[in-house]
This record gives structure tokens, sequence and C-alpha cells, in this order.
């Protein structure tokens, strides 16, 4: 199996253990998703001048074009790991650190650029809300890229 297609697959297995570990915490906490995502997705529309449409219709594709963003970041998370790993082995330690920096790099930064967050006014609950499903992430996709290898 390829690199690409390793760094994909375990990109896709670590994104659905983030959005598990996520949904717990919701469930758990009772707290609500996060709506960063959706506001994402309206600043990129603004930015590069797609409309959403109107009223219930743009809350839709609002919705179902968010947690896509997820999924991109995952996958392309996977995807460079893939491509910077290749045939060599890492201790899974340094292959969980390098893919929950990935994955947590290609969702805050662009968020952080666009305007809708800044990580140094995060509390330790909006850390922990962050780090601890990026860390299942980065553990999942580096147990995956290695089973795989």
């Amino acid at each position: 199996m390829d690199r690409i297609t390793r760094g994909l697959t375990a990109g896709a297995a670590g994104t659905t253990a983030l959005n598990m570990v996520t949904y717990l915490d919701m469930a758990v906490r009772g707290r609500p998703a996060s709506s960063t995502p959706e506001k994402s997705v309206e600043k990129l529309a603004d930015v590069v001048g797609f409309a959403l449409g109107e009223g219930e219709e743009a809350e839709n594709r609002k919705a179902g074009l968010g947690p896509m963003l997820g999924f991109g970041t995952g996958l392309g998370a996977g995807l460079l790991y893939g491509l910077l790993a290749g045939r060599r082995r890492f201790p899974r330690l340094a292959g969980t650190a390098v893919l929950t920096g990935l994955a947590m790099a290609g969702s805050t930064a662009p968020m952080t650029v666009l305007g809708l967050t800044d990580p140094r006014e995060w509390s330790a609950s909006d850390w922990a809300s962050d780090v601890v499903p990026h860390l299942a992430y980065g553990a999942v996709a580096a147990l995956v890229y290695e089973a795989l290898g």
C-alpha cells in the first residue's frame, strides 16, 4: 500500500475517532456543538464570493459544509503525514504527536486567520475540548498508519 493511501486511510480513521470523542464529550458534559465550522464556511464563502443562499437554505449549506471542513482537515493531515513519513517507521508516540499537531494546526490556524478564534484567549476547558479529540485523532491515525505498513 503506498504512503498516500496509507495516509488517507489513517486520516479517515483518525477523523472517526476525533468525531466519536467530540460527540461523547458533548453527551457527557451536555455541551452544544461548536459553531466555528459553520462560521468558517460563512467566512470562506464571503472570501471566495460563493453565495450560500438565504435563510434556511444558507443555514443548511453551512451545516453540511462545516463538517466537510473537518473531514478535509483529517484526511489532509493524514495525507501530509504519509508524504512526510513515507516508508519510515516512527515510534508510535512520535507519530501520534505529529499527527495531533497537524490536525490541530489544520483546524485552528485557518479559523485564527479568518478571525473566528484566538487560542491565546481559550480557557482550560476550551483547550481540553480541542486537545483531547485531536489526541484521539493522532493516536488512532498513527496506529492505523503503522498497521498498514
